[in-house]
């Protein structure tokens, strides 16, 4: 082989390696602190009762908000409720306990005591807010991002459902992008837990659903595809945070795509990461990113600072 061959080699492989992107991955750079604890509810208090999948966000007064959804309280049915804590920055430790902020309600045919995962957003001036009420993604809105009410049509504030109470549809997170909102989140028909996608222009009228995460490493089980969230940290590059254990067992795993609708489906080529915590949930305040998980024996809600590398 001569010298101009090699040079030629050496100039194609340059660039073929320039064209290569690195693929980023969430690291966990600081120690945690602690934000909320197990709270008391009054006559509500359950004694196994468990801090669970939560939201936070900044109201219009500039305080930070975390509502959670309460599991296993001294209420008949489902056992759940929403309470919510306040705190001044989010690098505070220990935030106010606020009381409950949401009940189910009967009169707008919510399954009793079944509200799951709250995700609030600001959109056009207002707060936004989609829950599950067990079987259905339910709406409400805010004009504080702190007292909330449903969004209601023909009596009840059910936007979307994959099916009844034995599918469970809940955990939405919303992506904003290309002038719609994504909404990710589960739902487990035959008893198998998918991760479903729809997009909407105003958070009221959704389109028709997707399978955009299933199985691979991370199971099929019930309990596989919980808490979806998607972020785009840089443009075009979705990562899909999918949990499937909580307590001390806690673990999650992370996805990398191109596409918002494909993670993988009985594919872990996506598969770049694997966590031990619960119910992850990434925060972004300026140009800092945060992740939030549950307490290891889910006595708590806790926050560490994140970044890409």
């Amino acid at each position: 082989m001569n010298l101009r061959n090699i040079v030629v080699i050496i100039l194609f492989s340059s660039v073929c390696f320039a064209g290569e992107e690195k693929i980023l991955k969430p690291v966990i750079t600081g120690q945690w602190h602690q934000i909320a604890g197990n709270p008391d509810l009054g006559k509500y208090t359950g004694e196994k009762q468990e801090p669970v999948d939560f939201c936070i966000w900044q109201a219009a007064d500039g305080t930070w908000q975390l509502w959670s959804c309460i599991r296993g309280t001294n209420t008949p049915g489902h056992n759940r409720l929403f309470h919510r804590w306040e705190g001044k920055n989010i690098t505070d430790p220990n935030w106010t306990p606020m009381g409950i902020a949401m009940m189910s309600e009967s009169k707008y045919s919510e399954p009793e005591n079944g509200l799951q995962a709250p995700y609030v957003v600001k959109f056009k001036n207002k707060y936004w807010m989609l829950y599950g009420d067990w079987n259905n993604i339910c709406l409400a809105v805010s004009k504080d991002g702190k007292k909330f009410e449903r969004v209601l049509k023909n009596n009840s504030a059910a936007v979307f459902s994959e099916g009844g109470p034995e599918v469970n549809t809940r955990d939405p997170m919303l992506m904003w992008k290309t002038n719609q909102w994504y909404c990710y989140y589960t739902a487990c028909p035959a008893k198998k837990g998918y991760v479903f996608c729809r997009t909407s222009s105003d958070l009221k009228k959704w389109s028709d659903s997707v399978v955009v995460s299933y199985g691979g490493s991370a199971g099929t089980g019930w309990a596989s595809a919980e808490c979806p969230q998607v972020i785009e940290p840089t443009k075009g590059n979705y990562y899909l945070f999918r949990n499937q254990y909580y307590g001390p067992g806690g673990k999650f795993c992370v996805y990398h795509s191109k596409n918002p609708f494909n993670f993988g489906i009985d594919d872990d080529s996506y598969l770049i990461s694997e966590f031990n915590l619960s119910a992850p949930e990434i925060i972004k305040d300026g140009d800092k990113y945060y992740i939030a998980a549950l307490n290891p024996n889910l006595d708590g809600i806790r926050i560490a600072p994140l970044d890409w590398r």
